[in-house]
């Protein structure tokens, strides 16, 4: 069954914040959905998660790649470790997209994908909104709230049939007393000049098909792309003492140094030692 597009149900989903107007899904297909690699957008008033939601889709064979589902209000939204996101409704982007790297790219370099939408995201958001967006190694999207580093947004990716799925969440209009932890912070609270979601989703959606074109067409090699290049230019790990804790409880701490071919954060211990990591929660040491 095709969702219903929240546009299509104004009527029944009055406005009760006025500075938080709905999306408007007609006109976003229209800008999108134009023969490049967008073949689908929907916006949904609310779901429980649309990670879940196009992982079911796309694992049934029931979109093409480059299908996009937004929702303007998540009950169960995830981020990596089973982490709940949640925010107030159209106070944000929630949305995931469904892409087949395919024969072109060696299933090996699709751990790059979660990094791609990082940069991708981080460009949009400057061209559209003038923010300065850094990326935490390996999902988050940083902003400044007066002087302080705050996390603004999330990336989880997930297999899902001959595919993937990325899901993005991202506070754009929370207000101070509405962030769901202290360490939150939102692209309204950053100073942005601009919070029309439209928009945003617009120049972020861009920005991904121009990365993600880019980056097949290099056959997923991160340096021939340059993606390798610039993640690092614009990644806040790099060259900061972190603790990664790792699966199975164990703990790596050190200085951030580099990421890798196989888009892994590399520890320097104190002994100098280098190790690659590939899985775990990295924390910003002060």
């Amino acid at each position: 069954m095709t969702p219903r597009n929240a546009s299509d149900a104004n009527d029944d989903q009055p406005w009760s914040d006025l500075g938080r107007p709905p999306l408007n899904a007609a006109a976003l297909r229209r800008a999108l959905v134009r023969g490049g690699l967008w073949s689908s957008l929907d916006v949904v008033p609310a779901t429980g998660s649309t990670n879940s939601d196009l992982v079911a889709l796309a694992s049934g064979g029931k979109v093409d790649e480059g299908a996009v589902l937004v929702a303007e209000s998540q009950s169960a939204g995830r981020g990596r470790l089973d982490r709940e996101w949640t925010a107030p409704p159209r106070s944000g982007l929630f949305f995931s997209v469904f892409l087949k790297p395919g024969a072109d790219v060696p299933v090996e370099r699709w751990g790059w994908l979660p990094l791609l939408v990082g940069v991708a995201v981080a460009t949009g958001l400057a061209r559209a909104a003038g923010v300065d967006t850094a990326l935490k190694w390996p999902n988050d999207l940083l902003v400044n709230v007066e002087g302080e580093e705050r996390k603004a947004g999330g990336i989880l990716a997930e297999r899902a049939g001959d595919g993937v799925v990325v899901g993005i969440g991202l506070n754009v209009s929370l207000r101070a007393d509405e962030l769901p932890v202290a360490r939150a912070g939102s692209l309204a609270l950053a100073g942005a000049a601009s919070t029309d979601r439209d928009t945003l989703l617009r120049a972020v959606l861009r920005s991904l098909e121009e990365r993600y074109v880019d980056w097949r067409a290099a056959g997923g090699d991160p340096a021939v792309s340059r993606l390798q290049e610039t993640y690092a230019a614009g990644c806040a790990t790099l060259g900061r003492n972190v603790r990664a804790e790792l699966p199975g409880g164990q703990e790596l701490v050190g200085e951030a140094v580099a990421v890798d071919g196989d888009g892994r954060l590399v520890i320097a211990s104190a002994d100098g030692v280098q190790q690659p990591v590939g899985a775990g929660d990295i924390v910003h040491l002060r």
